[in-house]
């Protein structure tokens, strides 16, 4: 795991502010103020990215729906197979909640 060598509480601080968050609104405010257009659009597009690889699409077509480089995309996928399974846990949770609003 990779992220024991950045721990520290300049870091425990950002994921602590992160996790105080109380919804979307908040989310967009703050990374906004957080973050410039592009760090949070390739952040997010690395999601984008792990969701499609997920759902067995090919590196083409991502790289076409996405933008996202095949490097990128060989990145995340490193990520999904021999990661610490986040992403896989965060796009269930996703899921999940999306079909839940849905049923409401």
């Amino acid at each position: 795991m990779q992220i024991n060598k950045l721990r520290g509480k300049e870091l425990d601080q950002l994921f602590k502010s992160v996790l105080s968050l109380k919804d979307l609104e908040e989310c967009y405010r703050f990374f906004d103020d957080l973050c410039t257009i592009n760090e949070i659009q390739s952040l997010a597009q690395r999601l984008d990215v792990a969701r499609m690889l997920r759902e067995g699409n090919t590196y083409h077509k991502i790289e076409t729906e996405t933008g996202a480089s095949t490097a990128t995309i060989s990145r995340v996928k490193r990520c999904l197979n021999f990661g610490n399974d986040t992403y896989e846990m965060v796009l269930e949770r996703i899921k999940e909640q999306d079909s839940k609003k849905e049923v409401e």
